[in-house]
């Protein structure tokens, strides 16, 4: 029969004793110095070392070569003494678990008084000594205080609050502690190579977590995965399989899917694991301790460097991804829904039942009206007003400025002010009168509006109107009330265009003057201001119920309006049910494989390797894969035909498939929430692919200009770069 490895490894010195260096060290110091006390107390967790500690102190005490801290091994009583050894007549361990009364007591007082018999000092270990009843304790009471000079004890207890306290108070305590993660797998992996069976270094951290920092209790384990390997040592799989834990691509996908807000790749997940005869309540334990480790990567990005994060390399930047797309305080609901199901499912007889109930209850924010679901609600709508108004905040071109502009065209059914109608005209047909559309207006273009006229018809629009060139958005300028559009309860009379060409504006480009879009709520019903392009679209909307999509502040403010004839871009509101056929790849196949993806593209251009990594995979069905982006500027930039190239290729490089690629914007308003999109996701997307261009640029210049006598061209710092590009082809200039 083999000895079990925690008998077979256990500690003959105190140098062998791992993790416990701050009562080691004391006790090194007492021994070598002589200053031996007659009682001990050690206190502490189960398997830590308590009792092989005062193996050791008694063996230490009674050495032919001692009293030292470092026994020589080879005379009688170390090799009596040894882990291994046969025992000793003079050190006497008692199981305090069943001789803790006060006739076991009193037998010990009576044997106590007789020598020792062939070594320096007698020990008694009492093992377990918060089980020693009262009576018991107080018969000991005058012994423990003045014992005869060759007695020692030494108290081994989990609970010394329990211990009698004028016992504890004649002994010198020292309390040890669980074992660091860190020195814990250090400790398992020489074992392991001591043993010479082959281990997954992913195995490692699931028996540290199970051991939860015991020393025995981790061996004991681990023991039992070797003893149950095969020819390949100790797998993942079975590592999985026997200790119960859940697989990380379990979590992995039940995380994509709270991510993305896809309800039914959530509810997917939790049906594999009953399914597969998991306890419902140990995925949720293993789920909670995802979100921990999100929750602390999203706070401190080095912590997979610094010891914070128990995990492998290779999962960091998967882990990051995940972080940032959830956010803190999506973070931070979610652990606290999950601790609060967990104490739920205690004594429940139907645990999935209120598995699936957390489940929903992180995906729906609204629902819930704690503090901490108010602050992730409050974080996403930050995030959207962020993206769609990061310029709302800056000062108007003064007039003087001679900042490039360019014309834009402004559509004639634009009111103007009342003041700027050169004549009255005939008088329009009756209208039903639109609704006014609420709209926030900076104090500085406000200026006072005259009393509402009866509104002479606009001059009729040339037939062919000429779209705008680059596909920049129409906006009005920055200053002068006679050029400012007025609310739109009060319309005035049109400035009828001159025949044969649309009227035109000059507005100044360094300074682009974005309007603060309005300030959604929760169930996002305001109405929002019409896009200068689409006047009369935006009239007809507010005359008939808008759909939830059209509410989306981040599909109505967007940093990029679409241009003028072109198709609205699509808004994602909800995710589809994912109908897999045996032998297709599905939604939750296409994530998991979203990190390998991403490398495939940065072989073939960084800029959409950059942009892909601010969007999520939201559906694939009929053989096209849907992208979902945070911004109609993101949406734009990563569905151009040459980056949904690039996407293809990758896909069929990497997965050997042919699909279509198609890229919308995330919903802002689903059913019953929204998901949190990443902070600042659409400008720092933006900003990685301006930097990743131009390191491609500065990399082909250098290929076609090398400089002279084989020297390298000077380096180019990318943001310079990007600022040129911005110069020479869009006429920017930098602010001062």
């Amino acid at each position: 029969m083999a000895l079990a490895l925690y008998r077979k490894y256990r500690p003959a010195t105190f140098a062998e004793v791992v993790g416990q260096e701050h009562v080691t060290t004391p006790l090194v110091n007492a021994v070598d110095g002589g200053r031996i006390n007659h009682a001990y107390l050690f206190s502490g967790p189960r398997g830590c070392g308590k009792t092989s500690s005062a193996r050791i102190l008694a063996r230490s005490l009674n050495c032919e070569q001692g009293p030292t801290s470092t026994p020589c091994g080879a005379c009688g009583s170390c090799v009596a003494l040894a882990p291994d050894g046969p025992g000793s007549l003079d050190v006497i361990e008692i199981d305090a678990a069943s001789h803790g009364g006060v006739d076991d007591a009193r037998d010990l007082r009576e044997r106590a008084f007789f020598a020792p018999v062939n070594s320096r000092f007698k020990v008694y270990i009492v093992d377990e000594a918060h089980m020693v009843t009262t009576q018991g304790f107080n018969a000991l009471l005058k012994l423990v205080e003045e014992p005869p000079e060759f007695l020692v004890f030494v108290f081994a207890t989990t609970e010394p609050d329990k211990v009698l306290s004028t016992i504890r108070s004649r002994t010198h305590h020292y309390p040890f502690r669980l074992v660091p993660p860190t020195t814990l797998r250090g400790l398992l992996e020489r074992t392991c190579q001591a043993e010479g069976v082959v281990v997954e270094p992913t195995v490692f951290p699931l028996v540290v977590r199970a051991g939860g920092g015991s020393v025995r209790d981790s061996l004991s384990i681990l023991d039992q995965l070797l003893a149950g390997a095969g020819d390949e040592g100790v797998t993942y799989r079975s590592a999985v399989g026997l200790l119960g834990v859940t697989d990380d691509a379990l979590l992995d996908e039940t995380i994509d899917a709270l991510a993305a807000a896809d309800p039914a790749g959530v509810f997917r997940a939790v049906d594999r694991v009953v399914e597969a005869g998991h306890d419902p309540r140990r995925f949720a334990t293993d789920l909670l301790d995802r979100l921990r480790d999100l929750i602390v990567l999203d706070a401190v990005p080095e912590a997979g460097g610094n010891g914070l994060l128990d995990c492998p390399p290779d999962r960091l930047d998967l882990m990051s991804s995940q972080a940032r797309a959830l956010g803190s305080a999506t973070l931070s609901r979610m652990a606290d829904t999950v601790h609060a199901g967990l104490t739920e499912m205690r004594g429940t007889t139907a645990p999935r039942l209120l598995l699936e109930l957390v489940c929903a209850r992180m995906l729906l924010p609204a629902t819930d009206g704690s503090a901490a679901a108010t602050l992730q609600r409050l974080e996403r709508l930050e995030r959207r007003m962020s993206i769609a108004g990061e310029h709302a905040g800056r000062a108007p071109e003064p007039a003087g400025s001679d900042a490039p502009v360019r014309e834009a065209p402004v559509p004639p059914a634009r009111p103007a002010p009342a003041a700027a109608a050169p004549a009255p005209a005939p008088p329009p047909a009756a209208e039903p009168p639109a609704r006014p559309a609420r709209e926030f207006v900076r104090r500085s273009q406000a200026a006072p509006q005259a009393p509402a006229q009866p509104a002479p018809p606009a001059a009729p629009e040339p037939a062919a109107r000429p779209p705008a060139d680059d596909g920049w958005p129409e906006t009005t300028p920055p200053g002068g009330g006679g050029q400012q559009r007025p609310a739109a309860s009060a319309p005035a009379p049109a400035t009828p265009p001159s025949a044969g060409e649309p009227r035109r504006t000059r507005v100044a480009v360094g300074e682009p003057d974005v309007p603060l879009p309005p300030e959604p709520t929760d169930d996002e019903d305001w109405p929002h201001p019409a896009q200068p392009d689409a006047a009369d679209a935006a009239a007809a909307r507010l005359d008939r119920p808008r759909p939830a999509a059209e509410s989306s502040p981040r599909a109505a403010a967007g940093s990029s309006p679409a241009p003028r004839g072109a198709e609205p871009m699509p808004v994602v509101t909800a995710n589809p049910p994912e109908q897999a056929v045996d032998g297709e790849l599905t939604t939750s196949d296409v994530r998991r494989v979203w990190p390998e993806l991403l490398k495939v593209a940065r072989g073939h251009k960084r800029t959409t390797e950059a942009l892909l990594r601010s969007a999520q995979v939201h559906d694939l069905a009929g053989g096209v894969l849907t992208l979902t982006a945070t911004s109609p500027a993101l949406a734009k930039m990563l569905g151009d035909d040459l980056n949904r190239d690039v996407v293809r290729q990758s896909l069929q490089e990497l997965l050997g498939v042919r699909w279509k690629v198609q890229v919308v914007v995330e919903g802002a308003a689903t059913r019953g929430g929204a998901a949190p999109v990443a902070p600042e996701a659409a400008r720092e997307a933006a900003r990685a692919a301006e930097a990743a261009e131009a390191r491609e640029l500065m990399a082909e210049r250098a290929a076609e200009e090398p400089g002279g006598d084989g020297e390298p061209p000077p380096a180019v710092d990318p943001e310079q770069a990007a600022l040129s590009l911005l110069r020479t082809h869009l006429g920017a200039r930098p602010l001062d």
